[in-house]
Parts: C-alpha cells; structure tokens; sequence
C-alpha cells in the first residue's frame, strides 16, 4: 500500500511537472505579430485593411509550413485610433504573449510606446505612420516604417516636378497638426537644392471646407505644382473645385494617405489628373508580373486598399527579419530581428513593390507617381519607380 501512494504521488508529481512542457515548446516554435489595430474609430477604414493584410500574410506563411519550424499567430486589439487604447492594447497582448513584432496605429503611439519597446528588448515595430522622427536608428533602435517617410514622399514627389519642369514654382498646402507640418521645413531644402521655388505655404485646419481666402492666396502665387500633405481627403476637393473655377492651372498632387484608389475616386470628376506618390503597387496592378498580388487577388477578389497592402508588407518584412535571425541561429531578440531587417538589400517583394528594396535607416525610401484615370476609375503609374539614395 505504502509502494502504491508513493508510486501515486510520484506520478502526480511528473504529472504536475510536464504539464505545461507542449505548450512552451509550442510557443517557442511561435513567432508572434501583436497589434493595435484601429478596427474602430475615424481611422477604421484603414484599420479594417491593416489587420487583413496582416492576417492574410500570417495565413499564407503558415499553410506554406512556417519558418524554420515556427508557425506564425497575429494577436491583434481594436485601438479605435486612440493613444490610451493602443498603449492598453500593447500592455495586454504583451504580458499575456511572447511577442516578437507589434504594429502600432499612429505617430502618437511609437512615440508613447517606444521606450517600452527599449526596455523590452524582445520585439520590433512598425506601423501605420510614415512619420520622419521615426526615420531615426538612434532615437527608434527597434522602430521602423514600411515605405519612405513622409519627407521623402516629399522628396520623391519634387524630383518628379524638377524632372518635368525644371525651376517649377511648387505650393505646399498642409493641416495644422503634427501630421501635417512633418516634412514641410525640411522640404522647403529639398526644393531649394533641386531648383524649384517654394512659392507659397498655405496651412488649414484638417478637414477644413471654407478654402475661398487660401484660393485666392494660392492665385496670386500661381504655382505650377501644389502639393497637398496632412489630409485624407476634405478640403482637397474644395481647392481644386474653387480653383478650376477661377482658371487656375496648377498640378494638384498628393502623399500616402490621400493615395487609396477609393478614396480619390471619391471627389468624382474632380478627380481627373489627380496626381501623387505612392510607395506600392495598387491592387489591380498587371503592368508587370507580381506574383504576391496574384497570391492575394486568388485570396481577395474583390479591390483591396492600399493600408492592406501596407500590412501584408509589414508582416512579410516581419517574416524576413525572423527568417534572418533564425537562419544565422542568433536568439531573437529586438537588437537581432532589428539587424536582421537592416541587412535587407535588393530584395523581392513579389511585385509589392515594382522595384527590388533595401532598407535605409527606418524606412525603404522608394515610390512612384501616380494620375488618377477617372474613366477607368484607376490610378495609372505616371512614372517609373524613384528611389532616393
């Protein structure tokens, strides 16, 4: 009898001991992206995009057998585009996952969130914003932007206007937030050292509808190129409506978020010759061969927008990175996936991007121009492919 108990507890013992041994081997074999995701709130129409992006990446790695042996799990959180919700977000998924990527949904929140991520030293991050402070290695070690930033978004746009029409007066209409002022001092350099000139700056409010004085103020420099930066779409269709009635003829152009096919589709007729930089190929693409977007036209056939696009990239550079690091048998840590991801040269985005990528600094700094086709209801690429150096 006594042999028996002891055999018993002996068991339960054992037992108790193993218990939670599959689950940690399952979870070291885990790479996992967590996320604020803004599913909710003014920005969900990204939001919505992002985290199918994410999720379909995460899809097609893990039925292709995963990597190096580890699967891939997405553990994402509604941020409704709020800075304490996303922090919340963040603090949740990372206590209760080993996370090894997060993307975040603002400037606001890398910033908030950065010296989380120094202390941490177990994760990389990117996210929806294209802000230019996150262009640095030293202040954002573990931070990085899947596209050019939004200075270069500006610079991209102005080596395309020196290319067309060198000496060309530019405008730069911007919205009176942090957003919008990002890359307008540093621009005005850039513009300089290419040759144009800067021939007014008009700031609004975002969203702003009454545009009738910053009209007139943007006839009397007659520019031959403005660029609008800070906006989604309102008051862009405001300018150009007013300034077509006054006779005014200038380019009208575009950054990032103003880029989606859907969305300047929305100012209708307005929208004809529309122009702008865009870092991807948009969905419908054929120009060329990209087997990734044919991967994702097979798995969405309807129009997916650009914020998708910008997530499936985030995630597949999250799977390079870890690709990387597990390949070289180093330990994944912030400082390791990060130098991972800074050793990505000329690489093949499946047509994500029409051009191979190298990652400079925090960012990929290439794009391309793109006008609005209002009878196709598409943007059709107006350049090749720039890429800053």
């Amino acid at each position: 009898m006594r042999r028996t108990v002891l055999k018993s507890l002996l068991a339960t013992a054992i037992l108790s001991a193993t218990a939670g041994l599959p689950a940690a081997r399952a979870a070291d074999k885990e790479i996992v992206i967590g996320g604020s995701i803004p599913m909710s709130g003014v920005f969900a129409f990204a939001g919505i995009g992002i985290h199918a992006g994410i999720q379909d990446y995460v899809k097609m790695v893990n039925a292709a057998g995963g990597i190096a042996g580890h699967t891939l799990r997405y553990v994402p959180e509604d941020s409704a585009y709020k800075v304490d919700q996303s922090v919340a977000a963040f603090k949740k998924i990372t206590s209760q996952n080993k996370v090894n990527f997060y993307y975040g949904d603002s400037t606001a929140f890398s910033k908030t969130i950065n010296p989380e991520l120094d202390r941490a030293g177990s994760m990389i991050m990117s996210g929806a914003s294209f802000a230019t402070e996150l262009n640095d290695p030293k202040k954002y070690p573990y931070q990085f932007v899947a596209g050019p930033d939004y200075t270069q978004q500006f610079g991209i746009l102005l080596r395309y206007i020196a290319q067309q029409k060198p000496g060309a007066k530019v405008a730069f209409v911007h919205s009176d937030t942090e957003f919008g002022r990002d890359p307008i001092e540093t621009s005005r350099g850039v513009a300089k050292a290419l040759g144009l000139d800067v021939a007014i700056e008009i700031m609004t409010p975002p969203g702003a509808v009454d545009v009738s004085t910053e009209i007139a103020k943007l006839r009397r420099a007659r520019p031959d190129f403005t660029i609008f930066h800070g906006y989604i779409l309102g008051p862009i269709p405001e300018f150009i409506g007013q300034a077509r009635q006054m006779g005014l003829d200038t380019q009208f152009m575009g950054t990032f978020w103003t880029m989606d096919n859907s969305t300047v589709m929305q100012m209708g007729e307005l929208a004809e010759g529309f122009m702008g930089v865009m870092p991807y190929n948009y969905y419908y693409d054929q120009s060329a061969p990209a087997p990734m977007l044919d991967k994702i036209r097979a798995m969405r056939p309807e129009y997916q927008n650009v914020p998708y696009i910008q997530g499936f990239l985030s995630a597949m550079l999250y799977a390079e990175s870890a690709r990387r690091t597990l390949a070289a048998g180093k330990e994944m840590s912030a400082a390791n996936l990060k130098a991972a991801l800074n050793s990505i040269e000329n690489f093949d985005t499946g047509g994500l991007i029409g051009v191979p990528v190298t990652l400079r600094g925090n960012t990929i700094p290439v794009g391309r121009i793109y006008r609005a086709d209002t009878k196709a209801r598409r943007m059709v690429p107006a350049s090749d492919w720039i890429v800053l150096e």
